[in-house]
């Protein structure tokens, strides 16, 4: 992964670059944004350009030696940390560790883009929590008390630090403030906010936004399809690369039914539907339930911006508009403010492997009872 091959954020590439070449480089960089941020391939290509032996201005080269294996994720002054769960029991710890370290790499040659439901789908975790146990701490001090190998450099990646283990954190922390010397961490979390503050304290943060749609569109429109498909995508994404990819898979309409419809059985309060809905949101994978909770998300504040008089802010189109004009006469303030709540806390608990069965029945039976409680009031 190189600077070029991620979509904009020119300006904190612009900065990346710029610390490296004038030799200012943090020890311990926090690189931080919300789900669908490209955090991880900016911090992966940042190492690469660190790396380089023959660095361009705005790049690496890409066919160094250094580059060819950073490509290939195997340089061997680049260090990886991830979650995982163990799905096979296997208690050999040398023999789990390298068999994970191959599904990594295959991870991150496949789904460049990918986030943590796309690696735990990849070797089989996505029923169990990943975390980075307690033992990762040790293998992170031992991994860079060696000196680097080809580099002049040793870089350590630490995905999703949110999910370590409290020990693993706590264990982390005197070598994360006092590093061995040209070694640097590079933290790439969607979840910052639960990081210990005394992590937070000793990384240099780099905040990494949503792509703009602009920036989105520029990037799928590379890729073969209709144009209002990769438009409907750009719209629906509202930033986030991995979704609008998914988005443009996606066959048209799929989504937009099937939500109007459970919403449908809400309003109603028919609690059959709701279930039959229920069952058939817990056959999906993680991707496709997080992209039906955003596209309720953005149907709920499309219906918030009708009722306020800000139509020109309108994101919805064709027969979505329609249903979001005919559904605002329904929506009262409160049910879409309590619809909003439940979706992001049905998005949380799904991120900790909560049922996904349960969690949509007991939101759906709340969205019902705020529309009960909306016709009495």
């Amino acid at each position: 992964m190189r600077f070029s091959d991620i979509p904009g954020l020119d300006e904190i590439k612009k900065r990346l670059l710029q610390s490296v070449l004038s030799g200012k480089i943090a020890h311990a960089q926090l690189f931080m944004g919300r789900e669908g941020a490209l955090n991880l391939p900016l911090a992966i290509a940042y190492m690469t350009y660190l790396h380089c032996t023959s660095r361009g201005e705005f790049d690496a080269c890409g066919t160094c030696p250094a580059c060819s294996k950073n490509l290939k994720y195997i340089h061997p002054d680049t260090h990886f940390v991830f979650p995982v769960s163990n799905v096979k029991g296997d208690k050999d710890d040398e023999r789990f560790r390298a068999d994970m370290m191959k599904s990594w790499r295959s991870f991150l040659l496949d789904h460049p883009f990918g986030n943590a439901s796309d690696w735990t789908l990849s070797y089989g975790g996505e029923d169990k929590t990943a975390i980075i146990s307690k033992d990762e701490s040790r293998e992170i001090v031992k991994s860079l008390s060696l000196k680097p190998f080809q580099s002049p450099f040793k870089v350590m990646i630490i995905w999703q630090p949110d999910a370590m283990h409290p020990s693993a954190a706590n264990g982390i922390l005197k070598i994360l403030e006092e590093p061995p010397q040209n070694t640097f961490f590079l933290l790439v979390s969607n979840n910052a906010e639960r990081l210990l503050p005394t992590i937070l304290s000793r990384t240099q943060q780099v905040v990494v936004p949503l792509l703009d749609d602009d920036e989105l569109e520029t990037y799928l429109a590379s890729r073969e399809g209709d144009k209002t498909r990769l438009a409907q995508a750009v719209e629906g994404a509202e930033g986030n690369l991995r979704l609008a990819l998914d988005l443009v898979d996606e066959e048209p309409g799929d989504r937009h039914e099937q939500f109007a419809g459970w919403l449908r059985a809400c309003y109603k309060q028919d609690a059959v539907k709701m279930l039959t809905f229920s069952e058939e949101f817990h056959e999906m994978d993680k991707l496709q339930q997080h992209a039906l909770l955003s596209y309720a998300l953005k149907v709920f504040r499309d219906t918030l911006l009708i009722n306020s008089g800000a139509d020109m802010l309108l994101r919805s189109r064709g027969p979505e508009l329609d249903f979001v004009r005919n559904f605002s006469t329904k929506a009262t303030l409160p049910v879409i403010d309590h619809a909003c709540f439940l979706l992001n806390d049905a998005a949380a608990m799904l991120e900790r492997n909560g049922s996904a069965k349960m969690i949509f029945m007991e939101m759906s039976m709340q969205i019902a009872g705020a529309f009960r409680k909306a016709a009495v009031n």
